[in-house]
């Protein structure tokens, strides 16, 4: 099934997903070209400011993941319910990132300026604070009670998660077992919720397939985070929409940079807060990390979470386009760093 220009906001991100909207078939394109439009829609009508930060944020590029999530964890149903909980953890998704550039002070995401950078602190805060507003709107709109306390746990997870992660800016002892925390909240969390909130809107409902797909997201979110990490120092600007070593320059401790410190004395000598002040000297931090094989070690990790996500499909009652479709998913994530 070829991906049309204007079938969503984000054709090309889209594109690389093309073997799970294959698997999804026609029903998932037509969830997520609808899922697009309520997003528009939900930009306008607060302002002219207000709604072009938010316009720009949720046009800004991105696979739609968490919604594909929604709608394959929802077997056939494609009622309207379904598309506000996958439009309502999109929302809160692309509020953390806006909330996210603002701590971070960063001026680039996806390739394109944020809206930090363009609009300020004051307009990014608001801009974030709207998005997260109009995503609770959204799903309250269900009326399922048990929905929206999903993605409300998932929201608080979140914020517990960016806590740790400033607590630990700049440390030199952060933990591995720490770092994996982090990653069950500040990202594995509203996979899993995600990945929840299809399964109770949709056609089975099932107390069993409700925990089991939750968990399947919760691994997929942790392996799509340490991935992400590892692309931070690997990946090249044109396709991770930023500098390399982003995360030595703010402060972020990760699992590639915790691995390497145990391998190479000068890394653990290293005061990230002192020494890494610009892009050059983050770039040449990053090559030492990759020097130790620190990243081969940190996709292993990664690998391993994978497999329990695909383990934990083993003997429900999916169809098998959404079996295949969810497996490809998780593969998805690997390939991301392929």
């Amino acid at each position: 099934m070829p991906i049309r220009s204007g079938d969503t906001g984000s054709a090309p991100a889209l594109a690389q997903l093309e073997p799970v909207l294959n698997a999804g078939g026609q029903r998932l394109v037509e969830l997520l070209v609808r899922t697009e439009g309520r997003l528009a829609e939900l930009a306008n009508g607060y302002g002219s400011d207000l709604s072009r930060h938010a316009e720009d944020t949720l046009t800004a590029g991105g696979k739609r993941l968490r919604p594909i999530t929604v709608f394959l964890c929802a077997g056939d149903e494609s009622h309207d319910d379904v598309v506000r909980a996958a439009v309502a953890v999109e929302l809160v998704h692309m509020a953390t990132l806006v909330h996210d550039d603002v701590l971070d002070r960063a001026t680039l995401r996806r390739g394109r300026a944020t809206v930090f950078r363009s609009g300020g602190r004051p307009a990014a805060t608001a801009t974030g604070d709207f998005l997260f507003s109009r995503a609770f709107e959204e799903l309250v709109a269900t009326r399922n009670p048990e929905v929206v306390r999903a993605l409300s746990d998932a929201s608080s997870a979140l914020a517990r998660g960016e806590l740790m992660q400033r607590a630990d800016a700049w440390s030199d002892d952060v933990s591995a077992e720490r770092y994996l925390e982090r990653c069950e909240l500040k990202t594995a969390r509203l996979f899993e919720a995600s990945c929840r909130l299809g399964a109770m809107l949709g056609s089975s409902r099932e107390a069993e397939l409700v925990e089991r797909l939750g968990t399947f997201g919760s691994r997929i979110g942790v392996a799509f985070q340490i991935f992400d990490d590892v692309l931070d120092v690997s990946g090249p600007p044109e396709r991770t929409g930023k500098h390399r070593g982003a995360d030595l320059l703010d402060g972020t401790v990760t699992l590639p940079l915790i691995l390497a410190r145990r391998r190479d004395p000068y890394l653990r000598r290293l005061d990230l807060r002192a020494e890494v002040t610009d892009a050059a000297r983050a770039e040449e931090v990053c090559d030492r990390i990759a020097a130790t094989g620190a990243l081969a070690d940190a996709r292993e990790a990664a690998l391993g979470y994978v497999a329990e996500a695909k383990r934990a499909l083993e003997g429900l009652e999916l169809t098998p386009s959404q079996r295949t479709a969810l497996e490809l998913v998780a593969d998805g994530v690997v390939e991301r760093y392929s």
